[in-house]
């Protein structure tokens, strides 16, 4: 296998696969509220993005283009023809680009508290800048502030320490490089050739990505349907287990027939 991605695995080996992307900041460990059960049903591939996790961190700057072609060279190495896919903020953005530039690899699509144009450019390079000059911590309080709800973050401070290490542990190098990927994306004018069906969750309370970035990429792709989740901000999926896992499993067991 030559891929440069880093991948953990969970469920049968025969059971139809469905591939997570996790955000900008995190790695596959931001899916761990989901996988027990999620794995029942499918083979789950988690895949830590470039630059992030254990994955190579290539030098930047990195393209949009770029983390989706690395993905289907991962699964042409593994011999995987299609899949469905799961990906939250950045990784929402890298699945809306799979399902836009190789349709015929994914059969069924979610996406969370994403967004198809996250502007403006200058604050994303900005942002770069400044994590490459004085690294992920002189940033981390901001970013750890936007993925949780005050509340879930005073009833849980442990959950938000975990996910702030996994920001911190992240490649400097490769987190800026992403920032400029992130800066250069304008996914909007292709929407429409989505042709996976596909879920929209949103975060009620998140400042990162708010409910009117779902509504417009749910305007854009057919037939996508919108999900609002109440009391979560950016990390819907941590700050929310249940009710996330509970709307990935609904929509990706109705597509069980795919072939």
């Amino acid at each position: 296998m030559t891929t440069r991605l880093h991948l953990t695995v969970d469920g049968p080996a025969a059971a139809p696969v469905l591939l997570l992307g996790s955000s900008l900041g995190t790695a596959a460990a931001m899916w761990e509220p989901q996988v027990s059960a999620l794995a029942q049903r499918f083979r789950v591939i988690r895949y830590d993005h470039l630059g992030h996790g254990r994955s190579a961190v290539p030098p930047g700057p990195y393209t949009l283009d770029l983390l989706g072609r690395e993905l289907l060279r991962t699964l042409d190495d593994l011999d995987v023809p299609w899949v469905h896919y799961a990906g939250l903020s950045l990784g929402g953005m890298v699945g809306m680009w799979l399902a836009t530039y190789a349709p015929d690899r994914v059969r069924r699509l979610a996406l969370l508290c994403t967004s198809a144009s996250l502007g403006p450019p200058e604050q994303w390079r900005a942002r770069a800048a400044t994590v490459r000059a004085d690294g992920l911590s002189a940033i981390a309080d901001a970013v750890v502030a936007r993925w949780f709800t005050t509340g879930f973050a005073a009833a849980r401070p442990e959950v938000v320490a975990t996910h702030r290490a996994m920001l911190t542990e992240t490649p400097s190098a490769g987190y800026a490089a992403c920032c400029e990927a992130i800066a250069a994306m304008d996914l909007q004018p292709d929407l429409g050739r989505v042709a996976a069906p596909t879920l929209v969750i949103a975060g009620a309370d998140d400042p990162a990505t708010p409910v009117e970035h779902a509504r417009e990429i749910v305007g854009r792709i057919p037939r996508a349907r919108l999900a609002v989740v109440d009391a979560a901000a950016h990390l819907a999926n941590v700050e929310q287990p249940e009710q996330v896992c509970r709307l990935l499993l609904e929509h990706f067991h109705e597509g069980r027939g795919d072939a």
